[in-house]
């Protein structure tokens, strides 16, 4: 991984993805103290320094944490809610039996249907 995590949480998305831009969007919003750095995965230079291969990025946000722990897709809901002032409360949805589960099959299912470029390539 990065021999420096980052300062502060940072989240890498498909800037490409307007689903994605709308996510980021209302996660800025929330973030009123701004705790959280917002990179796109086209921001080579900045993402190349996580060390994250890109077809991972494109398949699934990735929150990295200063502390090097890196959470991808719906791995990073419940960190990303903990961090956002006033969200935290709804992290504890995750430790419900089954819905981490169901969390990750969402996500998959919402991320093979967005649309959007990589260098490219339209992934599916």
């Amino acid at each position: 991984m990065r021999a420096d995590p980052p300062i502060r949480p940072t989240l890498i998305y498909d800037g490409e993805c307007g689903f994605c831009r709308a996510a980021i969007e209302r996660v800025r919003r929330w973030d009123r103290e701004r705790r959280l750095a917002t990179i796109p995965l086209q921001d080579g230079a900045r993402v190349a320094a996580f060390g994250i291969p890109l077809a991972a990025l494109a398949a699934a946000m990735h929150l990295i944490l200063p502390d090097g722990r890196v959470f991808a897709g719906a791995d990073a809901a419940p960190e990303l809610l903990r961090l956002l002032p006033g969200k935290g409360w709804l992290a504890w949805l995750w430790r419900l039996p089954g819905v981490p589960a169901l969390a990750r099959r969402v996500y998959a299912r919402i991320a093979a249907r967005r649309r959007c470029l990589v260098r490219g390539h339209t992934l599916e």
